[in-house]
């Protein structure tokens, strides 16, 4: 009997908490845009766009990402996330060149921190506002 109590009340307790997400291709926010604009001036590598998908939970932005068209492009993946707060992007590419790389980018008192991840090379990578600041190569 404990045991369908426990059931029940989980399940009550998941239902209660279910939200519905619904997603919206439209114009960057004019402070989605912003960091994306500041995430390019230091890193040209991370592409600026002005359309992404905005995923809403009851009105409020959850996430936020961009996708690409590559068939005129070297990578066989590019993707592109925004935090919600829009103080920190997240990259992820795939090309035969590199590899997969992938990492993050957070604005901090008005700089841009990048961290990068290249699994091709093992290499982890930490830049400031451009110039870089650490690499590890891993064994």
């Amino acid at each position: 009997m404990k045991n369908y109590t426990l059931l029940l009340a989980l399940i009550f307790t998941t239902l209660s908490f279910a939200q519905t997400i619904v997603s919206k291709k439209e114009d960057a926010s004019p402070e989605q845009y912003a960091l994306l604009q500041k995430v390019n001036e230091y890193y040209p590598d991370i592409t600026l766009n002005k359309s992404v998908t905005n995923f809403y939970a009851d009105g409020k932005i959850i996430d936020t990402q961009q996708e690409f068209n590559l068939d005129t492009s070297k990578f066989s993946s590019y993707r592109i996330g925004i935090e919600p707060d829009n103080k920190k992007l997240l990259f992820e590419y795939v090309s035969t060149e590199t590899g997969k790389v992938y990492g993050d980018v957070t604005i901090f008192k008005g700089n841009a921190l990048r961290t990068t991840f290249s699994e091709k090379s093992n290499e982890i990578n930490v830049a400031l506002n451009g110039k870089p600041v650490y690499v590890k190569k891993l064994k």
